[in-house]
């Protein structure tokens, strides 16, 4: 059963029940005050509204009617009158025009007396409906009859009634009426908002679920509230956000793959090519000289080598981006470790004319986790892109090391050709170059900056980079303080 027809059901429930608990309710009101259910028409049928036609009436028609001359019984009618006072009742006896007799509480009520009408024929009788006089509510009944004398007789018993026992009942069918309008009105408003609420926001959720089995998901889920139907909707969206997410994420992946096999295949084809055409030299007996024949073996040992450090490059690059290249930390004295490393550079760089500085304000306390090896080959690819473009006949390399805040910052500078601002936030990104003419030129794979980076990400380090055209490069290598002066972990 839907979720719609069951609210269907329940609010049906809702309407039907109240309905009948009403009529029931009704039903015995009538009966405790009535004694019976017959007398309910003779609620609606009689005329005189407040007053019941009970044991009172009967016992005056079974004696006074029937017995005119008690009429002049004062001390029966005392009796009488007494006996109904209990319910506001009062016996009022007209004979031959003129007050007879009057109870008690009616007596001082001489101009209502006088408003009571006159002697209509033997054996009439009337009841009157409530009216108003002089700020209360009165209903009587008349009975006409003859006395033992033949005189005309206008027995009347008039009842007070409450005002509001007499609107009550004057109104009750307009009143349960209204009520009816009001309980079907609400129980109509209370389906329709909770079909707005419910229905609607599942409706919604049913035609997203389509959307996504068709593949679109340029849509937003929009459930409001927060009760059950809102998180579920809340949680729809995130849904459908982390898919798209996931499918943008597997788009790219799947067009850094066939760049990815477009770069090998270009940067593996130049070195393949350059050996196919000192092969076919040799074989076709080009090289023909003993010095000729070496220096294309030569070269065909250098371009085999290239590949294969390109073939290195890219395994390594692919372990680090499947996070499958496991590292292997340690706590490491950066000051030490720089210096060591710093001096073997210097030695490298003697040999080819390239100037080096070093400026390093650190602690020699200062610990860092590492992996050694990794780390090194960091610092290695830097140098080596420095390296590779320098275009100036004074070069230069600078290392400033400083620590600050629990954060060892590494900044290696150089005064190459630099790189444009529109180039600076791509240089990170595998086989990019900022000028791809000079790649014959310059050799390199073009995942030396990628790997760094990778490597940095693993040891919970960062590097960017900074340039200004004409001037040179800055990369700059944060990592996180592990221990500090005396050995205690920050």
């Amino acid at each position: 059963m839907s979720i719609r027809m069951k609210l269907l059901l329940s609010y049906a429930a809702m309407l039907v029940v109240p309905l009948l608990l009403l009529v029931l309710m009704a039903l015995s009101l009538v009966f405790f005050f009535r004694g019976d259910l017959q007398n309910l028409q003779h609620f609606y049928e009689s005329k005189a509204e407040g007053f019941e036609e009970d044991e009172f009436y009967h016992l005056i028609k079974r004696t006074i009617v029937q017995n005119p001359s008690l009429l002049a019984d004062r001390h029966y009618l005392d009796e009488i009158s007494k006996e109904i006072s209990s319910k506001e009742t009062y016996l009022v006896i007209r004979i031959n025009g003129e007050t007879g007799y009057a109870s008690e509480g009616i007596r001082e009520r001489k101009d209502f007396i006088a408003s009571l009408p006159g002697f209509r024929k033997t054996n009439y009788r009337e009841k009157t409906p409530a009216h108003f006089f002089e700020n209360e509510y009165y209903s009587y009944i008349q009975n006409d009859i003859l006395s033992a004398a033949r005189q005309p007789v206008s027995l009347f018993l008039v009842t007070r009634v409450d005002p509001l026992v007499h609107l009550a009942r004057q109104y009750f069918p307009l009143v349960l009426g209204l009520l009816l309008v009001v309980l079907i009105a609400t129980h109509v408003l209370l389906t329709y908002l909770m079909s707005k609420n419910i229905i609607r926001p599942l409706r919604d959720l049913r035609n997203a679920a389509k959307l996504i089995k068709e593949g679109d998901l340029d849509f937003h889920v929009k459930v409001r509230g927060k009760d059950e139907i809102g998180q579920l909707g809340l949680a729809f969206e995130e849904m459908r956000d982390r898919l798209q997410q996931s499918i943008r994420i597997q788009m790219q992946y799947e067009e850094n793959r066939k760049e990815l096999v477009s770069n090998i295949s270009h940067d593996l084809k130049t070195p393949i090519t350059a050996i196919q055409g000192y092969v076919d030299g040799i074989l076709e007996g080009i090289a023909d000289s003993p010095e000729k024949t070496e220096k294309y073996i030569r070269t065909i040992s250098a371009k085999a080598e290239e590949m294969d450090h390109l073939i290195n490059e890219l395994f390594l690059y692919s372990k680090l981006d499947l996070k499958r290249l496991p590292f292997h930390f340690e706590q490491v004295p950066i000051y030490a470790f720089l210096s060591d490393w710093a001096e073997e550079l210097k030695f490298e760089l003697d040999k080819i004319d390239v100037r080096f500085e070093t400026d390093m304000d650190l602690d020699q306390g200062t610990y860092v986790l590492m992996d050694r090896d990794n780390f090194r080959r960091v610092l290695t690819n830097i140098i080596q892109n420095s390296l590779r473009y320098m275009d100036k006949k004074s070069k230069t390399i600078r290392i400033l090391v400083s620590d600050e805040e629990n954060i060892v910052t590494i900044v290696i500078e150089d005064n190459g050709p630099g790189i444009s601002e529109a180039a600076l936030p791509y240089i990170f990104d595998r086989f990019y170059r900022a000028e791809q003419s000079r790649n014959a030129y310059t050799g390199g794979t073009g995942l030396g900056l990628a790997i760094a980076k990778q490597i940095m990400e693993g040891h919970g380090g960062d590097i960017r980079a900074s340039s200004t055209l004409g001037e040179g490069l800055r990369i700059i290598i944060t990592m996180p303080i592990h221990i500090e002066r005396g050995g205690k972990d920050e």
